[in-house]
């Protein structure tokens, strides 16, 4: 080092220059750790020990983030009597170990799992316009080629006011139920049919779902005798009455509370409410037949069971839309109500629904204009092709 010394101070290089260079190594190797380190996965973290000539790695989640109530949500619809205290539950961490999933995690979803949480909660998507730019014509046509053209084809359908499955009848009838086996209910497995309307139309329906032994449940807000003798908008409902009709004065709500409280059984305080309050009241957790005429309501209403996922208790569904005007609290351009209409559709096709039966109502009238090519209102049939 003192020659060193004495070779610098003698017209070598600088003693500076000198230090510089022997910091060079060590400035590289941390420079190397800095970049590379972080790159490296570590195995520790998930139970496995890195061995010498084996390649170390770690399970990476791809799944967005998102809270606990979100990510309960969307891999299935809380039932509504739960719903209160789930609120308040977290869902579990996932907890990988050796590559596998730990007992009661989700580390992985099978094709299935993902099929479901796909169906569950979801805003409405509106569609794009049918054509470049809004047009009446172009809408309208799209939306009247969706409701006249059936999606599923069943060989044994039930018929109005008949309860013994048939082959699809010659003349069109207002609505058909589609019987193939594995859509009705099993044999040992209770049937429950609901039925919201005013204007006695139901009474086929009623006396189809009475003769399959159903529970059945009728609702009308007009109705002086409702609740089958019941005081009030109390609900009961009648276990081990097969066939016998209960009759409520209740309607259906579309406006979910702000703040939901847990209903309790037999009385929900109000004569409108939400289907899945109706059914969390009355103890159901599947209404396999539901007949709903809600007189320019409805759009409104399948929006609701779209978003809150309320459709995957439904298994078949009876439903009269109307065209006449826009519905309640239906706002906008006809073009923008005629494109809010068929993004509705959509939506229940993609929560399962699949179109059985068409029939057109009288009158001409689409937001009140004459049309010669659509009816004012039409009668549709679908069954959920997801139970």
């Amino acid at each position: 080092m003192r020659t060193c010394m004495l070779w610098c101070g003698r017209g070598g290089l600088p003693l500076r220059s000198a230090a510089l260079l022997l910091l060079i190594p060590p400035f590289l190797l941390a420079l190397q750790l800095l970049v590379v380190g972080p790159r490296l996965p570590r195995a520790a973290g998930v139970g496995v020990e890195e061995r010498e000539g084996e390649v170390a790695f770690s399970v990476i989640s791809i799944e967005p983030e998102r809270s606990s109530r979100q990510r309960g949500a969307l891999s299935r619809r809380p039932d509504p009597a739960e719903e209160g205290e789930q609120e308040e539950e977290e869902e579990e961490e996932v907890v990988v170990e050796d590559g596998k999933r730990m007992e009661g995690a989700r580390a992985y979803e099978d094709e299935n799992e993902m099929h479901l949480r796909q169906v569950g909660p979801r805003p409405l998507e509106l569609q794009q316009w049918a054509a470049d730019e809004p047009s009446f014509s172009a809408e309208l046509d799209r939306i009247i080629t969706y409701l006249t053209r059936p999606q599923l084809n069943c060989s044994r359908v039930l018929s109005p006011g008949l309860a013994q499955a048939s082959q699809p009848p010659a003349a069109s009838p207002v609505w058909l139920l589609c019987a193939e086996e594995w859509l009705l209910p099993a044999a040992d497995t209770p049937c429950v049919a609901y039925s919201f309307s005013m204007d006695g139309g139901d009474a086929d329906f009623l006396k189809t779902v009475s003769g399959l032994e159903c529970e059945v449940h009728t609702f009308d807000p007009s109705n002086s005798n409702a609740s089958g003798g019941h005081l009030g908008n109390s609900l009961a409902s009648n276990h081990g009455n097969g066939g016998v009709a209960s009759q409520h004065k209740m309607w259906l709500e579309w406006r979910a509370p702000r703040k939901r409280k847990h209903k309790t059984r037999g009385n929900l305080g109000s004569v409108s409410q939400t289907l899945a309050d109706i059914m969390a009241a009355l103890g159901h957790h599947t209404v396999h037949f539901l007949y709903v005429d809600l007189l320019s309501a409805e759009w409104r209403v399948f929006q609701s069971w779209i978003e809150s996922g309320t459709l995957q208790s439904v298994h078949h569904l009876v439903a009269t839309v109307h065209l006449q005007w826009a519905g309640f609290e239906v706002g906008g351009t006809k073009e923008e109500v005629l494109r809010y209409w068929f993004s509705v559709l959509q939506g229940l096709q993609a929560s399962g629904l699949k179109l059985v039966h068409s029939s057109a109502g009288e009158g001409h009238s689409v937001l009140k204009q004459t049309v010669a090519n659509a009816h004012s209102s039409y009668t549709l049939s679908w069954a959920n092709m997801r139970h």
